[in-house]
């Protein structure tokens, strides 16, 4: 059995195929349109998963979409209705777009289908799983737990904005639900806009700023006791109720009215360019603990429902790994398992998944196996195709055949302070780089966070970088002892590899406080002494696991920073002509792909940046 999903039209759209119950292969439409979370149908995406399996679109038996779109139309004209006459201009706007577009999906989902393989009969049968079905199907299915509770919180689906599931074998069961307008996701989303950053988009830099928040100031006490007496009430079983006078995205525009939450908390909605202060980074601590103290209300309540020992969560609060580190460590469930594309591009393997064990009734097949194959489920590259990227920019680059030697090579560089960009076998799927599209660089170097972001990544100097290690290193650095795959987790590094604080450091300014060293690892310790996580298993990545092991041997440390192959505003890169370009236009030093090596130096016009630049939007 045949089963592609589809996510599309809201952002983040995705394709996905499953043959008999296996992942063959997902990816989002961003990495082939360039177009970072791109949400149209996602042609080239479904284009991919077919080319993959080498089948046509007449080979499917059955297109699941990852949502209702008609239900979700019900939830926006009720909402009109509840709150009219406000709004008069946001429903005018969505209006046209919703009657001629998502009204009428099937239509244009057939249309879609039509346009990916021009010989598409027409005869696929559609299926419409609800968007939280999706999002759990999403985790519960490819974990390895026979038996789950299931989280499921974000933004909005239909009507849901967080789900309590039960999953045992092929079958889920929904327990508990949250309605919108009331929504975790939606108000953490409000201080996201609050704070200067893009909705659906910055949710993560909001995340890494908090850690600048000073825990010990009144201030941030007080904005959390503002936030928890005005904002949302917060009940013991996880769910929340928002305060809508303080909110307008149920009907307007924006997220929140500006001006009630300036008088609020004393100062104005911060500008895009606007530079950070220390109340910015107070503010995001404060909502970051409220939102972790929901996530561990909402944990606790899933356990009592379900009494299971093993919790699977999906739903785009689920990818803020620093709530996800407070839970592993609260030890309420004893595996915790999370979807890496948790977002809605995971909606398109959810909705496939679902069709097949909940429709189709179909047993599992993965039972104490990970089916999403370390994340490794997008596109791969010969050496063919990378010829042909040398033969039309006229590159320069060595074959290094052997694997070790290569390795061997690379792990010299980057040891010597160089930054490689990494190039290896299928793309990730989901908003993470694993390690197949990544940069690579020297944890040890205490320059090389502030080199990474200002003259690699182009991107604002507090965002911090994640480590990818070996497993052994994750027990001795960190005391993690479970594998950690898809950087979901935030852990402390151990004291006897931290350095001591100055005694003013929590006065010295944001900038200030990030250049101090705090650990033998400077580049990926953040300022409050975590770092997110990623585990390097030999049978997932064996050349990853290869490179880990060489650096240990030069450096002591099987340890390197990973960060995505991309630029600012850009979807993580896809093509050997996307790596080559992105190698191009920035600092880089090394590119590997595949067995190739280019040096920066050897390149034509290497000094030329300007020749490359490309324009994507701010992220």
């Amino acid at each position: 059995m045949k089963i592609l999903g589809i996510s599309a039209f809201y952002h983040d759209a995705a394709a996905a195929l499953i043959v008999d119950g296996r992942i063959v292969a997902a990816a989002q439409e961003e990495r082939f349109t360039r177009i970072k979370h791109d949400e149209r149908f996602p042609l080239h995406a479904i284009r991919y998963c077919l080319q993959e399996a080498g089948l046509g679109i007449n080979d499917i038996d059955y297109v699941a979409f990852y949502d209702k779109p008609l239900l979700k139309f019900e939830r926006l004209l009720e909402t009109y209705y509840a709150f009219s006459p406000k709004g008069w201009l946001s429903f005018m706007r969505a209006m046209p777009v919703w009657i001629k577009e998502k009204v009428f999906l099937k239509d244009n989902l057939r249309k879609g289908l039509k346009e990916a393989d021009e010989n598409c009969n027409g005869k696929q049968k559609l299926l419409f799983p609800e968007h939280h079905l999706s999002h759990a199907a999403s985790a519960f299915y490819p974990s390895p737990h026979n038996h789950a509770a299931i989280l499921t919180i974000d933004g909005v689906g239909e009507w849901c904005t967080t789900s309590i599931s039960k999953g045992d074998g092929n079958d889920i069961t929904v327990l508990k639900e949250l309605h919108f307008p009331h929504s975790v996701g939606l108000l953490y989303s409000a201080f996201t806009y609050f704070l200067g950053f893009k909705v659906n988009s910055g949710e993560y830099k909001l995340m890494g700023l908090a850690p600048y928040g000073n825990p010990d100031d009144a201030q941030t006490e007080r904005f959390k006791q503002i936030i928890l007496d005005n904002i949302c009430t917060v009940y013991d079983d996880g769910s929340v109720f928002l305060h809508q006078s303080y909110f307008t995205y149920a009907t307007g525009l924006r997220m929140v009215n500006d001006a009630k939450w300036e008088k609020l908390f004393g100062f104005p909605r911060k500008g895009e360019e606007e530079p950070l202060q220390q109340h910015h980074c107070n503010l995001a601590l404060a909502i970051q603990q409220v939102t972790e103290d929901i996530v561990l209300k909402l944990a606790r309540t899933a356990k009592a429902l379900t009494g299971s020992n093993n919790l699977c969560m999906a739903g785009g609060v689920a990818l803020n790994c620093v709530a996800n580190g407070k839970l592993a460590a609260a030890g309420i469930f004893e595996n915790i398992y999370i979807q890496p594309a948790a977002g809605d591009a995971g909606g398109a393997v959810g909705a496939a998944l679902a069709a097949y064990h909940i429709h189709q009734q179909q047993p599992r097949i993965n039972i104490g196996t990970d089916a999403m194959q370390a994340a490794y489920l997008g596109t791969a590259y010969e050496d063919k195709d990378i010829g042909k990227t040398i033969n039309k920019y006229n590159a320069q680059a060595t074959c290094i055949a052997d694997s070790k030697l290569l390795t061997d090579t690379v792990a010299k560089e980057i040891a010597d302070g160089k930054v490689v960009g990494w190039l290896q076998g299928r793309m990730e799927f989901g908003p993470r780089a694993l390690g197949h599209r990544s940069i690579l660089a020297d944890p040890r170097n205490p320059d090389m966070q502030k080199k990474l972001n200002i003259k690699i990544k182009f991107r604002e100097g507090f965002r911090p970088f994640a480590p990818l290690m070996l497993q052994e290193e994750a027990s001795r650095l960190f005391g993690l002892q479970q594998a950690s795959p898809y950087m979901l987790f935030v852990h402390p590094i151990g004291q006897e590899f931290r350095k001591p604080l100055p005694d003013n450091y929590n006065t010295l300014p944001l900038m200030d406080k990030l250049y101090i060293q705090r650990s033998e690892l400077p580049a990926i310790t953040h300022i409050d002494f975590t770092a997110r996580i990623q585990t390097v298993a030999e049978e997932d990545n064996p050349q990853m696991h290869q490179l880990l092991h060489a650096f240990k041997k030069l450096s002591g440390y099987g340890v390197l920073i990973n960060t995505s192959f991309n630029v600012r505003g850009e979807p993580i890169v896809c093509t050997p002509d996307d790596a080559y370009a992105c190698f191009m236009e920035t600092d880089m030093d090394v590119l590997v792909m595949e067995n190739y090596i280019f040096y920066k130096e050897m390149q034509q016009n290497a000094t030329n940046k300007q020749q490359w630049k490309r324009e994507f939007g701010k992220d």
